[in-house]
């Protein structure tokens, strides 16, 4: 009986189930929205290129990103973690792996579209898989690393998911996340700002404004922005004095990346946008074309 198990400290019953509520909603939309993006990119052939193959890693990761929130759904309606510490290290390492993949993804995506609008040069299979495989490579490298001792994964303040510890916020948790947060978010963040800035110079002598080039950094910043705070806070102040609802939000907003990723990369992407109009309906998409524009 779900009732049998004490609720969490700091949570009310509502609390939890609305929490577990959004993280299923979250996992579902990001799982469909997702799904459709990789089928897509499966089926329609005109949608097979070196530029989309970085939407599909994007996609795959914010795919892991909806399983690791199903499992905190699910654990969530359960009221207690179900798995022991070891699952809880698996769920901290496979939410971590998808998370920096995602991150990375999306600063490759930024890169290619630079060269695509100022240096119109196109990106090849070999470049493209090569990125790709940095991109999750680099990803399982940090995530690896409480695994051997170096961070920490315990359980969030709601005990019914995994993540880095940074409630000690020691020596050890300190020289772990700098470096992590410099290669993995700021150094991203760096190459979107950058790259969609130049891009939106170039539209904007070129006279078309239509692109929205500030929609993918603000995203990254919505949904990763509040967890990176929190981290570095720890650093400076014990983040447990923070109520435990207060930290939750910031996992629970993180975990809201995978369906704003699909809408703004893959149905905001007027062509690929088209393949997958496509692959739903059977309708053949008028005009080929293959660069990404970012709406």
């Amino acid at each position: 009986m779900v009732t049998s198990y004490p609720l969490p400290e700091g949570f009310s019953e509502i609390e939890v189930f609305g929490i577990g509520t959004a993280l299923l909603v979250q996992a579902l939309l990001g799982f469909i929205l997702n799904g459709l993006t990789i089928l897509s990119f499966y089926k329609i052939r005109e949608l097979r290129t070196p530029s989309n193959l970085l939407i599909i890693s994007l996609a795959v990761a914010d795919t892991g990103l909806c399983i690791n929130a199903f499992v905190a759904a699910f654990s969530s309606f359960l009221r207690y973690w179900p798995y022991g510490s070891e699952g809880c290290q698996v769920h901290g390492f496979q939410g971590f792996v998808a998370a920096l993949s995602s991150i990375s993804s999306c600063a490759a995506i930024a890169w290619d579209r630079y060269h695509q609008y100022c240096t119109r040069s196109k990106l090849h299979w070999s470049t493209s898989i090569s990125v790709v495989l940095f991109a999750w490579g680099f990803a399982s490298f940090w995530s690896m690393m409480p695994l051997f001792g170096w961070g920490e994964y315990d359980y969030e303040p709601l005990r019914t998911c995994c993540t880095l510890d940074y409630s000690k916020a020691d020596r050890n948790f300190i020289s772990f996340l700098f470096p992590l947060a410099f290669f993995e978010y700021l150094i991203p963040l760096f190459i979107m700002m950058t790259a969609y800035q130049s891009i939106h110079q170039k539209l904007k002598k070129s006279g078309q404004v239509k692109v929205n080039t500030s929609t993918p950094v603000k995203s990254l910043v919505i949904c990763w922005g509040p967890y990176s705070l929190l981290c570095f806070y720890a650093i400076i102040q014990d983040a447990t004095v923070l109520s435990p609802k207060l930290r939750m939000m910031p996992a629970v907003l993180a975990k809201m990346s995978p369906a704003v990723n699909a809408y703004v990369y893959g149905l905001g992407n007027e062509n690929y946008r088209g393949g997958i109009w496509q692959f739903l309906t059977g309708q053949k998409i008028e005009k080929a074309e293959t660069d990404n524009k970012s709406h």
